[in-house]
């Protein structure tokens, strides 16, 4: 074939760059298929082996400190994992997700030293929507606050604590500040 075809035929040249295009989309559209497809068996397989998940951490992984204030709501990283059957807590975001379909309770703690122009606060968040607070504030001493929650979880549900914009969270070795939940009943 020689390189006059494209004036010989000036429509097979975008007729050619269409079929690739198509055999491109048509590619990306079975590569997707077949992740979705391994995606499901993984989530049936987790779902028939994880039966048991829990956890508890501390917000510091040692030593004494405050966290914030921030001039926004920022996530809560909780360091010192106390244990994590399932391992469906993340120490390094901070973040749950759930293995499996079920009702899950969880309970946060937190503390702070008083503050007259900071109170302590810290919201539990699932899938990006506020569900529950645990807030106080008075200025001085030594002040805690507390909430718990159940929800129903699908499986990759996220749930997480952010801390309330313009707030200090204290925690030192006594593990004043923590976070923990647990599958309570598959579904």
């Amino acid at each position: 074939v020689s390189a006059g075809w494209r004036t010989a035929a000036p429509g097979l040249s975008g007729s050619i760059a269409s079929l690739t295009k198509t055999n491109t989309t048509e590619n990306q559209v079975e590569a997707l298929k077949r992740e979705r497809e391994g995606f499901h068996f993984n989530v049936l397989l987790s779902s028939v082996s994880v039966k048991q998940v829990a956890f508890s951490a501390s917000l510091l992984a040692a030593g004494s400190g405050t966290v914030g204030p921030f001039n926004t709501h920022t996530p809560l990283v909780f360091r010192r994992v106390v244990s994590n059957i399932g391992n469906a807590y993340n120490p390094h975001t901070g973040f749950f997700i759930a293995p499996v379909r079920g009702a899950y309770h969880f309970e946060f703690y937190i503390g702070a030293h008083g503050h007259a122009a900071h109170p302590t606060g810290a919201v539990l968040i699932k899938n990006g929507e506020h569900i529950f607070i645990a807030y106080e504030h008075q200025n001085s001493h030594y002040g805690s606050s507390a909430n718990g929650v159940t929800l129903l979880l699908e499986v990759g549900d996220v749930v997480f604590l952010r801390q309330w914009v313009n707030s200090r969270i204290f925690d030192n070795e006594n593990h004043h500040s923590t976070f923990s939940g647990h599958l309570l009943f598959t579904m």
